[in-house]
């Protein structure tokens, strides 16, 4: 049987507008044959977490923005805990400080891609580290 393809949740928490480099990634990830559900804008992290439980996502990517990118994604991490839901892995991306790439790293944050980031070294990078996910399915 043939694997699974992986499922990968698009996410722009918050009240951050600006959602055209979420819809990039998106259509790359889409396009390297990942299944992508994009959410839409201003989702909290409750419907964002909802969403990748639903749709038994392998990973969720979000979009930050807003500055607001240290609040957000620990509140995804922390609902992923809640919810016994924590091998979904967390990446993303947005207009965030070296500093803070640290922080989100030892948070549980698995990748982070800064401006000028390709959509190829995120779509490799999707399929490298989470490939492993994948079920192979029946025997």
């Amino acid at each position: 049987m043939t694997p699974s393809p992986l499922r990968v949740v698009v996410a722009k928490p918050g009240l951050d507008g600006h959602d055209r480099g979420a819809k990039v990634v998106a259509r790359a990830l889409r396009d390297a044959g990942v299944e992508v559900i994009y959410t839409g804008l201003h989702q909290t992290p409750e419907q964002i977490v909802a969403a990748a439980v639903a749709e038994d996502a392998d990973a969720i990517g979000l979009s930050v923005l807003s500055g607001a990118h240290l609040t957000l994604f620990k509140r995804v991490l922390d609902l992923l805990a809640e919810q016994d839901a924590s091998d979904i892995v967390v990446f993303g991306g947005g207009i965030i400080p070296d500093d803070d790439v640290v922080a989100l790293r030892e948070m549980g944050v698995a990748e982070v891609f800064t401006p000028g980031a390709s959509t190829t070294a995120i779509t490799d990078w999707v399929r490298e580290h989470l490939a492993h996910q994948t079920p192979a399915g029946p025997a």
